[in-house]
């Protein structure tokens, strides 16, 4: 089966261009999470922030997760890297896990390699969503 395209705002998707082409990332090397990022940038379906679905993970959405292998679940904000802190539940858009979920609809099942294998979560509940907040960032 073919996987969905995912659904990016206009605003997400200037902001990310930038991230990416930016001294965000000149110190990391080319590392295939950016690649991928890269990749489904270039194909996603790109819509004003007043249009998109409300079940759709954008910049800013915080989320409700369940890892498949052991059904733990986290909640996660998703961020641009100068806003992460993983101990606040701040997490990158440019992490893996991140890059994964990012324009992802609530259902969706996203996978990652780790050094370890792969890991697979389930996007359970869409918390907040900016874009349904009227707060179009």
């Amino acid at each position: 089966m073919a996987r969905r395209k995912i659904v990016i705002t206009r605003d997400d998707l200037q902001h990310l261009q930038y991230v990416l082409n930016t001294d965000v990332t000149s110190g990391i090397s080319e590392k295939p999470y950016l690649r991928a990022l890269r990749g489904e940038l270039d194909k996603a379906s790109v819509v004003a922030s007043d249009k998109v679905p409300p079940s759709v993970v954008t910049m800013n959405s915080t989320v409700r997760l369940r890892h498949m292998k052991d059904r733990e679940e986290d909640v996660y904000t998703l961020v641009y890297p100068n806003d992460a802190d993983i101990s606040a539940r701040r997490l990158s858009v440019l992490a893996p896990i991140g890059t994964a979920i990012l324009g992802n609809r609530v259902g969706d099942s996203v996978k990652w390699e780790v050094p370890s294998g792969t890991i697979r979560v389930r996007i359970e509940e869409l918390l907040y969503q900016p874009e349904c907040d009227g707060m179009l960032v």
